[in-house]
């Protein structure tokens, strides 16, 4: 019998939703100031689009780092530390003279807003008590709905909100904006984070980083971005031994220090954590292919115009912020892996449906397969989170945060790669039916790792 879930203080997750929102808002805003940016500082497209990549890549790096800061330094201490350099940096961006230097920013940028969502998880299990530590206890919901709700709807806002700033202030507004945001939330975040005790007391320091393991997680996870975004263009191949060496050096070292960065053999031995985040790679592929794939089709195959594709695409979001609440509500009586469940098998049906689309399909059936794309969206966003919150080790609960976010840009990444291997050469309804194989495949393998814990967890 589980124990009801713990609440934690409205203030509290207040405060969490101010700084985690900060990550995906940045991370989509800027995609409307890219024209006006290039502009003005006189660059091509491909370079203005580093502004995008530059954060992506820099982010799924950085949220394992900062999250093992987290557990080690102090959640509290690190989530007010991101935001005051994140106000710094955007008061300072615009005033950059030149490309480089903005793009310096946005790396930073990235650094900073990475602290946010590991920081969250850790200060809301210690706000949530010893309850949670339990296998009896259920998991503090209604927390972790806020978190998934602040989330999506900053990154589904970012657009909107970054082409009104573009057109009443400049491109400098969509950093500028910023300021005020993570001014108020230091504020909050003074008054109202508890104090979480880091690991080592106040004994750290730099022998307490395990640098060369840092170094080489870095080193493994750049190459291999760069080489899965390679493969819709001209693979590099010969990346393909530098991301092997570097993973084997990654993993010998890490077996063998006493405080790894990356914990291999936790990895191992925990495989509910590793299945979670497998699974979070292989969600945000599927709903990465959707939401940049189905748009393309629509445009050039079914014929709408840029404003129809935009509404018909607007179920995806708005179902699955409506799916989050629900979900919340009957996560605590059925558990993660019930909901996870249901959330796949959706989106098995969903994706399947994707084969039914041809250039005279009505507008009825396009809405009908869009809402039910929207159901899992919902369901498996706090399904997974909830699972994290669940298998995630008590001393590395921001560790296991961060790789969860990493392994949610690795799934958007190989989604584009999808794309582009399978839509460059054929933008087609036969080419969107390739897609829609991918995802059902990638749908069908997610709901059997699902059955597979749940046999494994009796």
């Amino acid at each position: 019998m589980r124990s009801p879930a713990p609440e934690v203080p409205v203030r509290l997750l207040l405060a969490l939703a101010l700084g985690t929102v900060l990550n995906p808002l940045n991370s989509s805003m800027i995609a409307v100031a890219l024209v006006s940016l290039q502009r003005d500082f006189s660059v091509g497209i491909a370079t203005s689009t580093w502004l995008a990549s530059s954060f992506y890549l820099t982010a799924s790096v950085c949220q394992p780092l900062m999250g093992r800061f987290a557990d080690q330094f102090g959640a509290r201490r690190l989530f007010i530390a991101g935001l005051a350099l994140m106000a710094a940096t955007s008061a300072l961006a615009p005033l950059a003279p030149t490309f480089g230097w903005l793009l310096v920013a946005r790396v930073f940028q990235a650094v900073a807003t990475s602290t946010a969502y590991p920081s969250a998880l850790i200060l809301i299990r210690h706000a949530a008590g010893p309850s949670t530590q339990r296998r009896s206890g259920a998991p503090p919901a209604r927390a972790l709905a806020t978190l998934a709700v602040a989330g999506s709807v900053s990154a589904a806002l970012g657009p909107a909100l970054g082409g009104l700033l573009v057109a009443v202030a400049g491109w400098q507004a969509v950093f500028g904006v910023n300021v005020p945001l993570t001014a108020v939330g230091i504020v909050i975040a003074l008054r109202v984070l508890p104090r979480t005790p880091p690991r080592y007391g106040r004994s750290w320091g730099l022998r307490d980083i395990d640098v060369p393991g840092i170094a080489l997680f870095a080193g493994t996870l750049s190459a291999l971005i760069v080489l899965v975004l390679s493969f819709a263009d001209d693979p590099t191949w010969w990346l393909v031994p530098v991301v092997i060496v570097t993973f084997g050096l990654l993993v010998r070292r890490e077996l063998r220090v006493a405080q790894p960065f990356l914990d291999i053999r936790g990895l191992i031995n925990q495989r509910s954590l590793t299945t979670v985040l497998a699974q979070q790679g292989g969600v945000n592929l599927v709903f990465y292919c959707v939401f940049f794939g189905m748009p393309m089709w629509l445009e050039h195959v079914r014929g709408l115009t840029p404003d129809s594709v935009g509404l018909m695409l607007l179920p995806v979001t708005v179902v699955g912020l409506l799916v989050i609440p629900l979900t919340a509500r009957v996560l605590p009586r059925y558990g993660s892996r019930r909901v996870l469940v249901t959330g796949f098998s959706v989106l098995l049906i969903a994706t399947s449906a994707v084969q039914l689309l041809d250039e005279d399909a009505s507008v009825a059936l396009l809405l009908t397969i869009v809402v039910l794309l929207g159901v899992p969206n919902g369901l498996n966003n706090l399904g997974l989170q909830t699972a994290l919150y669940e298998a995630a080790p008590a001393d590395r609960v921001g560790a296991s945060a961060g790789l969860f976010q990493t392994f949610r840009y690795l799934g958007a990444i190989s989604a584009t790669s999808v794309l582009g291997v399978v839509l460059e050469q054929d933008l087609s309804t036969r080419g969107m039916h390739h897609v829609g194989y991918v995802m059902t495949s990638v749908a069908a393998t997610l709901l059997l790792l699902t059955l597979v814990s749940m046999r494994r967890h009796r």
